[in-house]
């Protein structure tokens, strides 16, 4: 199956869903995603940081030495 996602006015709610209601479930699903605002700002502040260079970026390695330290700072 393919996605997409639409946009509409509140008001015109019902009538996108009567049309939809048309297809059979096989053909289409409604998938109602409530979390897409709240991941879209929160991925439009992680880019707005990045962006800003306020954002701190590691390697590969670097990863595994912080990880590597953290790990050895906890088996103790």
């Amino acid at each position: 199956m393919e996605a997409i996602r639409l946009e509409f006015q509140p008001e015109i709610r019902e009538k996108v869903l009567k049309l939809l209601s048309e297809f059979s479930p096989s053909e289409l699903r409604i998938i109602e995603d409530s979390d897409f605002e709240n991941d879209k700002r929160k991925v439009h502040a992680a880019y707005a940081k990045l962006k800003s260079g306020n954002e701190k970026l590691y390697s590969i390695d670097e990863v595994d030495s912080i990880l590597d330290n953290t790990f050895l700072e906890y088996d103790n």
